[in-house]
């Protein structure tokens, strides 16, 4: 479950901060890939979703949840991790359009966190 809490805070990145070697230019590159690959891959979890592919969402959500982490949101993280192991063990199937509505909502707020984490940086 994804902590709404975290929605209202600046993005901790001190992950990223360290494996950058606090260089914030390499910081703004990651958090513009983050933003220009996390909608393609959520788009493509959204139409796996839809088509009832659970290999395939399996998939998008392994693809996913390591970016979350690098921003400081394990609770992200392990929302997808619990999407996609539900998805490769065909079970709680039914709980996955729901799962994917609370990433889908929560994205739209982590695309302003991380703009906003990016202009702090600049």
């Amino acid at each position: 479950m994804i902590d709404k809490s975290k929605n209202t805070q600046a993005l901790d990145l001190s992950y990223l901060r360290e494996m950058s070697g606090d260089s914030n230019e390499f910081m703004i590159e990651m958090l513009e890939a983050f933003l220009k690959q996390t909608p393609i891959y959520m788009a493509d979890l959204v139409d796996a979703v839809k088509a009832e592919n659970w290999k395939a969402v399996s998939e998008y959500a392994h693809k996913i949840k390591p970016t979350f982490y690098y921003i400081g949101r394990e609770d992200a993280k392990e929302h997808m991790q619990v999407m996609e192991r539900n998805a490769r063990e065909g079970v709680e199937l039914e709980k996955i359009p729901s799962q994917l509505e609370e990433a889908m909502e929560f994205v739209t707020i982590l695309y302003k966190q991380l703009e906003t984490a990016k202009a702090s940086l600049q």
